[in-house]
């Protein structure tokens, strides 16, 4: 059961980066003009960070469980600062990114003890 959400929550991760970089494909560089730069590089980063953490997520780390509760609470923190003039029940985007941080946060005391910290072995002399 564990493996399989943790896959689900990766493959939620991967349609947050095909996204992304549909968005750099249409829009370029700044494929958000209405929003503030800082927001649109951060926006146009998560093409690689959610990745990133899809990776991680599948070859079983924490790293990509820690990697997309910082992503997914940073990416709705970022959403809501760039609601200009609109509401929560306006922005069907918006609600799909706050179940997604709620699943994200709430897996992780039942997920994270299950996957692998760092493995890599430190040589003694």
């Amino acid at each position: 059961m564990v493996r399989a959400w943790v896959l689900l929550l990766a493959a939620l991760l991967v349609v947050g980066a095909v996204n992304h970089v549909a968005d750099f494909v249409r829009g370029g560089w700044v494929p958000y003009p209405w929003a503030p730069g800082w927001v649109n590089g951060y926006w146009t980063s998560l093409a690689v960070l959610d990745t990133v953490a899809a990776a991680l997520l599948v070859w079983w780390r924490r790293a990509g469980l820690d990697l997309a509760v910082v992503i997914a609470v940073t990416d709705l923190a970022a959403n809501l600062y760039a609601l200009h003039g609109s509401s929560f029940a306006d922005e069907p985007g918006l609600q799909r990114l706050t179940a997604f941080t709620v699943l994200v946060v709430v897996s992780v005391p039942f997920v994270r003890p299950k996957l692998r910290a760092r493995t890599t072995k430190r040589r003694t002399h």
